[in-house]
């Protein structure tokens, strides 16, 4: 990570933290997003003024044009963990020369197609892997992966229940 980028952290960080002292509101912020189902299980994601298509592979209905809905969450949370790990780093002090990471889930999909109420339709397991590079030592490393699995929000949506409430409209 270049001088810049530790340095513009900072002052994001700093920013931030100011703007909150002066008004607790200021802490609060909405994510939106919307869809549109197009082809047999496809849809166009919009997230303000970014979009993402989102498929299935043919033995789940769809036509393999583009990641799946759990594949966007692993992309997810790898991304968010690399943006904690950047995070924390430059506020513990540790030096951090790179981060690649990788993930994996298994999806029994009984759950899915309602062949087994008793198997999850979610991933029964997640396993990450994290690489960092640098200077510091294993322990540092580990503090850091400490300090980031309690901060890193996609982490908390999967080891937290999230009230989510649905409204079904008609047209």
């Amino acid at each position: 990570m270049t001088t810049a980028s530790i340095s513009h952290l900072s002052s994001v960080v700093a920013a931030n933290a100011d703007a909150i002292d002066k008004d607790a509101s200021k802490a609060h912020v909405v994510f939106k997003a919307s869809a549109q189902a197009h082809d047999a299980v496809a849809s166009t994601i919009s997230l303000g003024k970014y979009s993402v298509e989102v498929d299935e592979p043919p033995a789940l209905g769809g036509e393999n044009t583009a990641a799946n809905p759990v594949e966007y969450y692993l992309a997810s949370l790898l991304s968010c963990q690399v943006v904690t790990y950047r995070v924390w780093a430059d506020k513990l002090g540790i030096a951090l020369d790179d981060i690649s990471a990788r993930a994996e889930g298994d999806l029994d999909v009984r759950g899915f197609f309602g062949f087994d109420d008793a198997v999850r339709p979610g991933f029964s397991e997640v396993r990450v892997v994290v690489t960092l590079t640098g200077p510091e030592t294993r322990e540092r490393y580990l503090e850091l992966q400490e300090t980031v699995d309690a901060h890193c929000p996609v982490l908390d949506l999967t080891r937290n229940p999230v009230p989510v409430h649905t409204v079904v409209e008609t047209a």
